[in-house]
C-alpha cells in the first residue's frame, strides 16, 4: 500500500524535529534558538494569513478604507491592472503585503520572548541539569513539539497556496486524497484564514459532481439534448440526469420566480434577486454529496426536487437558478468546470446570465453564495477555472 506523498511529507515534517530533539538532548542554547525559529515561523504564518486576507480585501473586494486612500495616491488604471491580472496580484502585491506584516509581527514576538520565555528557559536549564540522560532526551523531544507543529502548519499552508495555481501533474489529486492534509485544512487552515466557503459547504471538499456520457443509439431516451461526439450521438448525464431533466420547471417554480423577478426593473436586477434567493434559501445537501461521490444517483437531481426540498449540491443550485431565470425571460447558461474550496480544486457547476443592457454574459455561483459575493464579482476568477458551457437557454 502506497503512502500518499503529501501525507508522507507532513509526517516527516512533524517527526523530524522531535527525533532531533531526542537525539541531541535538552540545552538552553538550543531551546532559545528553537524559540527564535518558532517565532519566525509563527511570524511568517501570521503574515501569510494577514497578507493574503488584506490583499483580497483591499485590491479585490475594495471594502477597506486603505483602498480608498490608495486610489487617491495611485492612478486608477494601475489599480485596475492589478485587479484584472491574477498573476500580478499573487506574485507582486501579496508578497509585498506578507513582507510588511512579517517585519512588524517578528519584532513584536521577539520582544515578548525576551521578556517572558528566555528567562524561563534559564530556570528550566537549572532544573533539567540535575536529571538523568534519558530525562534530558525526553525533554529535548518534548520542547521540539512547537517546532514540529510549526513545520507541519507551514507546509500545509504552502501546499494550500500552491493549490490555487494550476500546478501540473497529479498534485491536486494527491491533495484531495491526503487525509492528513484535508484534516489540517478543515481544522486549522480554513478557520484561521476565514475561508467561509469551505466552512459553510464542508462536503464540497469532495468531487461530488459527476458527468457520464453514454451512446445515444443504445439508450431509448427520447430526449432532445443529444450531442455529437465524432460520428456518434451521445447523451450527457449530470449526477444521473440530463440537462433537459435538470432544468425542467413547473408552474409553481415559474410563478414564484416571476414574483421575485418582478421586484427588479432591469435584467441585471432580476438576475441578482434570483441569485440572492437561490443562494440564501437552498442548503447544501451533505448526504447527497456523499451518495453522488459513491456513484449513487437514487436521489433525484434538478430544479424541481431542489425547489421542493430546499436542498441540493452544485448542479442542483445551477439547475434551479436556470429554471427561475428562464421563467423571467433571461438568457441563462449552466457552466461546468472546477471550483477551489479552500483545500483543492473539485468538479463544480455554476451559471452565466446574459445582460442585454450591457451586451455581455456575467458569471454567478449560487452554491458559493454563503462564502461571499459571487455575482459578477472579480473574486470569481480566483476560485473558478476550466469553464465549459454545458447548456444555454
Amino acid at each position: 500500500m502506497r503512502i500518499n506523498p503529501i501525507t508522507l511529507i507532513l509526517i516527516f515534517a512533524f517527526a523530524y524535529p522531535i527525533l532531533k530533539g531526542f537525539m541531541f538532548k535538552f540545552s538552553s542554547h538550543n531551546l532559545k534558538s528553537d524559540i527564535r525559529e518558532a517565532g519566525g515561523n509563527i511570524s511568517f504564518i501570521l503574515s501569510l494569513i494577514f497578507g493574503v486576507y488584506f490583499s483580497k480585501k483591499i485590491f479585490i473586494e475594495h471594502n477597506s478604507i486603505i483602498y480608498t486612500k490608495l486610489s487617491e495616491l495611485i492612478p486608477v488604471n494601475i489599480l485596475d491592472y492589478i485587479e484584472d491580472n491574477t498573476v500580478i496580484f499573487y506574485v507582486v502585491v501579496v508578497p509585498i503585503m506578507i513582507f510588511c506584516f512579517y517585519k512588524v509581527i517578528s519584532l513584536i514576538i521577539e520582544g515578548i520572548n525576551h521578556l517572558t520565555l528566555y528567562p524561563l528557559v534559564n530556570v528550566l536549564e537549572k532544573v533539567i541539569e540535575t536529571k538523568g540522560s534519558m530525562f534530558k532526551r525526553v525533554s529535548g523531544a518534548f520542547f521540539q513539539l512547537p517546532r514540529a507543529v510549526g513545520y507541519i502548519l507551514f507546509i500545509t499552508l504552502v501546499f494550500n497556496i500552491l493549490a490555487i495555481f494550476n500546478v501540473p501533474g497529479k498534485y491536486n489529486k494527491y491533495l484531495e486524497d491526503s487525509k492528513a492534509y484535508n484534516y489540517l485544512c478543515k481544522e486549522v487552515v480554513i478557520p484561521v484564514t476565514n475561508s467561509s466557503i469551505a466552512r459553510e459547504l464542508p462536503n464540497i471538499l469532495d468531487n461530488s459532481f459527476k458527468v457520464v456520457i453514454k451512446d445515444a443509439d443504445t439508450q431509448n431516451t427520447g430526449l432532445t439534448n443529444l450531442q455529437n461526439a465524432g460520428s456518434k450521438r451521445v447523451v450527457v448525464y449530470y449526477n444521473g440526469v440530463t440537462l433537459d431533466e435538470g432544468v425542467k420547471s413547473n408552474s409553481k417554480i415559474d410563478t414564484f420566480a416571476k414574483e421575485i423577478g418582478s421586484k427588479g426593473t432591469t435584467s441585471k436586477e432580476k438576475a441578482r434577486l434570483l441569485y440572492n434567493w437561490v443562494g440564501s434559501n437552498i442548503n447544501y445537501d451533505q448526504d447527497k454529496a456523499e451518495k453522488v461521490l459513491n456513484n449513487d444517483f437514487d436521489i433525484k437531481s434538478g430544479a424541481i426536487p431542489t425547489f421542493q426540498t430546499k436542498k441540493g449540491i452544485c448542479f442542483d443550485y445551477a439547475c434551479l437558478y436556470a429554471a427561475m431565470a428562464r421563467a423571467n425571460g433571461l438568457k441563462v447558461r449552466i457552466v461546468t468546470g472546477e471550483g477551489f474550496n479552500g483545500v483543492s480544486w473539485v468538479s463544480h457547476a455554476w451559471n452565466q446570465v446574459y445582460i442585454p443592457e450591457e451586451k455581455k454574459w456575467i458569471n454567478l455561483d449560487p452554491t458559493f453564495f454563503k462564502g461571499g459575493n459571487y455575482f459578477n464579482s472579480k473574486r470569481f476568477d480566483m476560485d473558478h477555472r476550466n469553464e465549459k458551457i454545458a447548456g444555454e437557454w
